[in-house]
């Protein structure tokens, strides 16, 4: 029996499948693609410009990364890094002086909005340079629809698509630097005189039965909750992006609903 008929038939099925689990996600809009294949998995609201928050800060890691910064150099965080637009939190006084990398950790582990403030004002050339940077990084990977005028993604006219998005977390993974950070549940960094320990903001980065590959989380009031994430799932690699959800606890919802989906499909790919 000619078995490619029959595949064929659970390959259309499972799109349909798709259609149906990509409406029934809470997040306004929604990219899954296979890193292995480049198929779109599922598509929801993909390609509709809307703020990203912290998803920035994937941005401004490769462009920093992109100057071959010393990695050792210490900085000093200063009062031009406080966020005057949000009033954001922050765990990293003034005057704390720490490594780079340290201040890499803070950025795209605890997303530390002064943190990736002073990566941009350190950057060869200081803030004005960065954005340069920032800008030709936009052209070379294509991102069509994506807007950064700032390091930190506070700002509401900080802008992408969840599709340039996946773009975006497929060129971050070429960066052992922000695979490792995003990555890892926590990391101690001695601060001021006493040890500080820094938590991912994503809660899915050591769960069980999760394999992260990158990961980066962002909030704003006009973003709402944000997530990228590459993952390995029975074997396949998948990008997903999800943004504007209502709440942290439906961002994560959607994205047990989407590996969910995921092991179903992986069958069919084999």
């Amino acid at each position: 029996m000619n078995s490619k008929p029959i595949k064929a038939l659970c390959i259309f099925l499972l799109l349909g499948l798709g259609v149906c689990q990509a409406a029934s996600l809470q997040s306004e809009h929604v990219f899954v693609v296979s890193d292995d294949t480049g198929q779109i998995l599922l598509s929801k609201g993909a390609n509709t410009v809307a703020p990203i928050a912290s998803l920035t800060k994937l941005m401004t890691a490769m462009v920093v990364l992109d100057s071959k910064p010393d990695m050792n150099e210490t900085i000093s965080i200063q009062a031009s890094d406080v966020d005057m637009l949000k009033h954001s939190k922050s765990h990293v006084p003034i005057g704390t002086t720490l490594k780079r990398r340290e201040i890499f950790e803070l950025a795209l582990m605890s997303s530390d909005n002064r943190a990736a403030a002073s990566l941009a004002r350190t950057y060869p050339g200081s803030n004005a340079a960065f954005l340069q940077a920032v800008q030709a990084k936009i052209r070379s990977l294509g991102l069509h629809n994506t807007t950064i005028k700032e390091p930190t993604g506070l700002s509401p006219e900080n802008t992408s698509t969840a599709s340039d998005l996946a773009k975006m977390a497929q060129a971050a993974a070429h960066y052992p630097q922000i695979v490792n950070i995003t990555t890892d549940k926590s990391e101690a960094i001695h601060m001021n005189g006493r040890l500080y320990t820094v938590h991912n903001t994503n809660r899915l980065v050591g769960a069980k039965g999760w394999d992260v590959l990158l990961s980066k989380t962002g909030f704003t009031n006009e973003a709402g909750h944000c997530l990228i994430m590459r993952i390995q799932q029975s074997g396949a690699h998948t990008t997903l992006v999800l943004l504007n959800a209502g709440a942290n606890a439906i961002r994560l919802q959607d994205a047990v609903q989407i590996r969910q989906y995921l092991s179903k499909l992986h069958p069919v790919s084999l």
